[in-house]
Formats: structure tokens, C-alpha cells, sequence
């Protein structure tokens, strides 16, 4: 059983930071992990994607400068740092994972986890 599991959302000022974490158990092999956000009343949007085998990355050009993901150092998981935070980035951050990589925001990947709740405040 797939099972991805989100931590270190939380409430921020505008300005500030926070970080993400992502874990992912029950894969025999990802090397696509990211993160997408859903604000209230949006549609998910993509954020940010990362090769585990090559360490390329991809960012959506509303976080790109801001934003940065990066492999953790256990396999299969997966951390994104946010800085600069805007009120508009207040929404609810969701990892996944699949097999393949795509370098781009049309990634679509299989596995999502339940998604971690980042506000910032202005």
C-alpha cells in the first residue's frame, strides 16, 4: 500500500518561511516527488517536481525564486522550502509521487498524500 505522508505546514507571516517534508512508503520505485497546493476555491495547481535519480527540479513560475524542492536523505522522501511566503501561497499543500519524471508543470503523477495546511497571514 502506497502512502505518502505530508509534515511542516503551518501558520507564517508574510515574508516568512516554512518548510515541507514528505515521506513516502509502499513504492518500489518513484523517482518523480513533488508538490502541488489548492487554495479555497481554485482548482489543484502544480508547484514543484523532482528527479530522485538526477536531482533535476522544476518549479511553477508563481514560486520560481521562492520556492525550492530538494531530495531528503532517506529514499523516497522529499522536502520543499518556502520563502518569501505571500498570502496568495496560502492554500493546501499536497506531495506526490510516481514512476516517471517530467520536466514540466504537466506532470501527473499517481500517488497524492492528504495535503498539510500552509497560511500565511499579511
Amino acid at each position: 500500500q502506497v502512502q505518502l505522508v505530508e509534515s511542516g505546514g503551518g501558520l507564517v507571516q508574510a515574508g516568512g518561511s516554512l518548510r515541507l517534508s514528505c515521506a513516502a512508503s509502499g513504492l518500489t520505485f518513484s523517482d518523480a516527488m513533488g508538490w502541488f497546493r489548492q487554495a479555497p476555491g481554485k482548482e489543484r495547481e502544480f508547484v514543484s517536481v523532482i528527479s530522485w535519480t538526477s536531482g533535476r527540479a522544476y518549479h511553477a513560475d508563481s514560486v520560481k525564486g521562492r520556492f525550492t524542492i530538494s531530495r531528503g536523505n532517506a529514499k523516497n522522501t522529499v522536502n520543499l522550502q518556502m520563502d518569501s511566503l505571500k498570502p496568495e501561497d496560502t492554500a493546501v499543500y499536497y506531495c506526490a509521487a510516481d514512476t516517471l519524471f517530467t520536466y514540466g508543470s504537466n506532470w501527473s503523477p499517481n500517488y497524492w498524500g492528504l495535503g498539510t495546511q500552509v497560511t500565511v497571514s499579511s
